[in-house]
């Protein structure tokens, strides 16, 4: 013991390489004078090992990693970080001294060992160079970065697949996909999702990587799946040039948003079809639909119900995208359904720029409202007609009916029975819209329509701010309840006997040989009211008998002269006696 001199148990040397601080412990073994123990073989000291280790290295695989090599007194001798590059090397083909091809073996993607070689299993009593001396135990702190085999292919892994796949990526479709590009030991190299925007391509036809192509064949949308490539499928021994090494393994972390085949056409599923369906849309016809619309993955883009008001527009006439115009031919009132649109026949390779990306495939979710055509007239169905009908309404007739109103989707729009009382009007006096009209000619008291109404016969493309929708067809239940015969046509007063001969002397209550205002009045409802006299019914009164005496009120001054007075019969036609 007094003999024993101390010397230190290890060394520590802190190398700074890249940015990151590795810790080499040498042990010395030399708490005294006697010589080391020589080593007979490797010595492995695993310093991290990864969680996960999906694969170990094996003789015959091809590794690339970083290391540095030192001598047990710390002195550095290499270092593949001074050089900027892995090392890249088959392991167990004596491409490497035996002690390195037999560390290697059994090592992760992401495990770091401390190895020491002893000389025989290094370069021996040879050395190498002026670099390693005769009989040097050699330390190499290693790092392993990549591993694969000649004999590997494309290795896909599903992490996620969607509860619908109608579809899967087959050879020649066009895909649109986010991904992540990851070297295995997870350094990241790029990002779709970092350019904000898809990586949008052809499957299968030379466009892709090897790897990429065949590792996106089967594919659905929405699924998830981690690609895992071989360089002699991905950039080869060159790589990219810039943030891809030469033969690295590739992991791409990808999820597929489209897909679709440029042989596509329309796409109807998920039909709703009332019954009956007694007509189906054709090409010229108006129609009125909501829908709501998305991408394939399920990303919304638009919607009519957000803006509370359907899309209205002809079919067939150029007005949509053609996908939509073919989509919407054949459907029938009340329809549901979807209507899945490829790029070509939508918005193209440009999209709209801002809510509809570029070679997007559309989805959309319509119900059918209404159509109509043009050259559509009023449907008119009785539903019940009295045995007795034989007094039928014609124009001038003043009519009083009560009704139902509704949009062709029942949309409840009014209703007579909630006032309690019935709707008047004069048949042909613009008093209703034109349909309406049409529905009540012929009509006789007791009977029951049904009116089907196109909207240039109803209320137009306008329609009626909060109660009727632009280009609405109306549809109308309706019953007769009164109806008082009018007066012919041109005419708002009538003799129901003969004329008297000295009328305008009748008139002149107070013979000063001219008719006041007042007593023109008080006569013409004197003779109505005696019977002797009619006036047309369904307007005033007093508006008829200030027209009437307007017009016989010839200089204006407002009396009526014997001159001045003459009966309808007496002159060119006009609304006057």
């Amino acid at each position: 013991p007094a003999r024993v001199k101390k010397r230190p148990i290890a060394t520590v040397k802190v190398t700074c390489v890249h940015g990151m601080i590795y810790l080499a412990v040498l042990v010395a073994f030399a708490a005294c004078d006697a010589p080391p123990v020589p080593l007979d073989d490797i010595v492995i000291e695993k310093t991290f090992v990864p969680e996960q280790c999906g694969r170990a290295v094996k003789v015959g695989d091809y590794v690339r990693y970083h290391y540095n090599g030192m001598f047990p007194d710390g002195k550095k001798f290499d270092s593949s970080y001074d050089r900027g590059s892995t090392y890249n090397v088959y392991v167990g083909k004596k491409q490497l001294i035996e002690g390195m091809d037999r560390a290697l073996v059994g090592m992760c993607v992401n495990e770091r060992r401390l190895v020491t070689i002893p000389p025989q299993l290094a370069y021996g009593k040879e050395g190498y160079g002026d670099v390693i001396p005769s009989d040097a135990i050699l330390h190499f702190d290693v790092l392993l970065l990549d591993v694969w085999n000649p004999d590997d292919g494309v290795q896909s892994e599903t992490y996620y697949t969607p509860e619908n796949c109608s579809r899967k990526v087959e050879v020649s479709d066009y895909v649109r996909y986010h991904y992540n590009g990851t070297l295995l030991d997870g350094t990241l190299f790029d990002s779709s999702h970092t350019r904000l925007r898809t990586y949008d391509t052809y499957v299968g036809i030379g466009w892709l990587i090897a790897g990429m192509d065949q590792g996106l064949l089967g594919m659905c949308v929405g699924e998830r799946r981690i690609i895992t490539m071989p360089p002699s499928l991905g950039y080869g021994s060159n790589g990219d040039g810039s943030d891809i090494p030469g033969q690295a393994s590739l992991v791409f972390d990808v999820v597929l948003l489209d897909l679709h085949n440029p042989k596509d056409g329309v796409t109807i599923t998920n039909q709703d079809i009332p019954q009956p369906c007694l007509r189906k849309s054709i090409s010229g016809d108006f129609i009125r639909y909501h829908y709501n619309g998305s991408l394939l993955d399920g990303t919304f883009f638009d919607s009519s119900y957000s803006r509370n008001r359907t899309y209205d527009t002809y079919v067939g006439k150029g007005s949509l995208i053609g996908g939509m115009d073919e989509g919407l031919i054949g459907v029938c009132i009340g329809e549901r359904r979807r209507i899945t649109i490829p790029p070509h026949l939508g918005y193209g390779e440009e999209g709209t720029g801002t809510k509809i990306p570029g070679s997007a495939v559309l989805v959309f979710d319509i119900h059918i409202i209404d159509f109509h055509n043009p050259s559509d007239t009023v449907v008119i169905t009785t539903n019940y007609k009295p045995e007795v009908c034989e007094t039928l309404a014609k124009k001038g007739d003043f009519v009083k009916y009560h009704y139902n109103a509704s949009l062709m989707d029942g949309s409840f729009i009014d209703s007579t029975y909630n006032y309690g009382k019935t709707y008047n009007i004069v048949l042909g006096a613009n008093q209703v819209v034109p349909g309406m009209e049409e529905g009540l000619k012929e009509m006789c008291v007791g009977e029951r329509r049904h009116l089907v109404i196109p909207p240039h016969l109803g209320y137009g493309e306008r329609g009626v701010d909060g109660e009727v929708p632009a280009s609405a067809v109306l549809v109308f239940n309706i019953e007769m309840i009164e109806m008082e015969a009018g007066l012919p046509d041109g005419y708002m007063f009538i003799w129901n006997e003969e004329v008297s001969a000295d009328l305008f002397t009748e008139m002149d209550a107070d013979k000063d040989l001219q008719v006041l205002a007042s007593e023109f009045s008080d006569y013409i409802l004197r003779q109505v009211n005696e019977g002797k006299g009619r006036l047309a019914p369904g307007f005033s009164a007093n508006l008829i008998i200030e027209n009437m005496f307007s017009n016989q009120d010839r200089n204006g001054d407002g009396k009526i002269t014997e001159e001045e007075f003459k009966l309808k019969a007496d002159e060119t036609p006009h609304d006057e006696l």
